[in-house]
């Protein structure tokens, strides 16, 4: 005669398996954990976009004036706006050479001097001569588009400051200033870092 034994509830619960409200949680955790996971390297590497295009734009504005010595032509710095796909204003900077008559793309380093725009949800915000912060006329792609900033052949510039500002916040990312003799200065926050030098 074989006994057999009659499975009891513990067994017969660990054989089932999950219940879907668990699995339910579960992805749910998982796709939290996802999401913040993306969010926090989105952000970070935004950041670190928009360093980069700061640390450019400073060290291609020395080399700029550089160029404007050597050559005798004086160079600009262009601040442009446009539209994305989705309407939202996005904000970058290209650079311009004086013609005869008029203000043109540089015909020399074509990729130094490339045109870049900034992340949406940024704006650039710029202070000439130690006047108030103002919102200037800001320029197009058009290689005519006259410069806000200019980098003259005999050294000097027009003194100023240059800040990338965080739109929904108002937060200040980066403040770039230069003085009369074209000497900038990268200020991370508003704030002088020794670590920050531009030759």
């Amino acid at each position: 005669m074989v006994n057999v034994i009659p499975p009891n509830a513990n067994t017969a619960r660990a054989a089932r398996g999950f219940s879907l409200l668990e699995l339910l949680v579960t992805l749910m955790v998982v796709a939290l954990i996802t999401s913040l996971v993306t969010l926090t390297v989105n952000s970070g590497s935004r950041d670190l976009r928009v360093d980069a295009q700061v640390r450019n734009l400073a060290n291609v504005a020395q080399y700029a004036l550089d160029e404007a010595q050597l050559s005798g032509i004086d160079h600009g710095l262009v601040l442009l706006r446009k539209l994305d796909e989705a309407g939202e204003p996005v904000y970058g900077f290209a650079w311009r050479e004086r013609d005869l008559r008029n203000w043109r793309v540089p015909e020399r380093d074509e990729d130094v001097f490339a045109a870049q725009y900034l992340d949406p949800g940024l704006s650039l915000r710029l202070e000439l001569e130690n006047s108030p912060i103002q919102d200037p006329e800001l320029g197009d792609e058009d290689p005519r588009s006259p410069p806000q900033v200019l980098l003259y052949a005999s050294g000097e510039t027009t003194p100023g400051a240059l800040e990338v500002l965080r739109d929904e916040t108002g937060e200040l990312l980066w403040r770039i200033e230069w003085d009369l003799l074209g000497r900038f200065t990268l200020l991370r926050r508003g704030i002088e870092d020794d670590d920050e030098p531009i030759d």
